[in-house]
């Protein structure tokens, strides 16, 4: 029997020109399905209809698949700070197969989520954590986060584990042009991207960041 959710998963993968198998696809439900169970119990999301899960999580983390890819062609290894219940994580693992993805979290029982999901959907490429970003050690080609704390502070606190040659990807609503401000010397801003996620009727964009060359 097809999933409730199916028709629109693949609607919204058309409008954001994301291609992925049937397989992946019906691991994306799987995973949806399995947020929502551990969701009563574990909190992982105020969300609580699977309608707005995939819009407002789903589709909104797929929306960051085709930039990052694109701006990031060589990327192979991905670091989801403060992951929550996987978002972008447990996404980017499974829209993208060839990059390793490591999702941290300092709360014990979502890193045993997101532990759990890679179990349940064969994601050899998805680890959950449990530990303070500080205390990850890298490298990681890109480092993201997805409203995890101000650009300062996830800079500031990831840097240890970002790569040489690394960015920063952060998924932002509107244009944090504050958070920007308050950004050290250290960091440069790259670029602003806007997002457009099929049926959700809000800004989103991400903010892309290295660091700073210094003279």
């Amino acid at each position: 029997m097809s999933h409730p959710q199916a028709a629109a998963l693949r609607q919204g993968l058309d409008a954001l020109d994301v291609r992925l198998s049937d397989a992946q696809q019906a691991d994306l439900l799987a995973y949806l399905d399995l947020l929502l169970k551990w969701n009563k119990v574990y909190n992982l999301t105020a969300l609580r209809e699977p309608d707005q899960v995939l819009t407002h999580h789903v589709l909104d983390c797929l929306a960051v698949v085709r930039p990052m890819t694109e701006r990031m062609p060589a990327l192979t290894t991905v670091l989801d700070v403060g992951a929550g219940g996987g978002l972008p994580a447990v996404v980017i693992a499974l829209a993208c197969p060839h990059i390793q993805v490591t999702a941290v979290d300092t709360v014990a029982k979502k890193a045993a989520f997101i532990q759990t999901a890679a179990h349940r959907l064969g994601l050899s490429n998805l680890k959950g954590v449990h530990a303070r970003v500080e205390d990850v050690s890298g490298p990681f080609d890109l480092v993201t986060s997805r409203a995890f704390a101000s650009l300062h502070d996830f800079t500031a606190w990831s840097r240890g584990a970002l790569a040489p040659h690394g960015v920063w990807m952060a998924m932002k609503g509107r244009t944090p042009d504050d958070e920007i401000s308050a950004l050290p010397a250290s960091v440069q801003v790259d670029a602003l991207e806007a997002l457009q996620v099929p049926g959700l009727d809000a800004q989103r964009c991400l903010v892309w960041m290295r660091p700073a060359i210094q003279p």
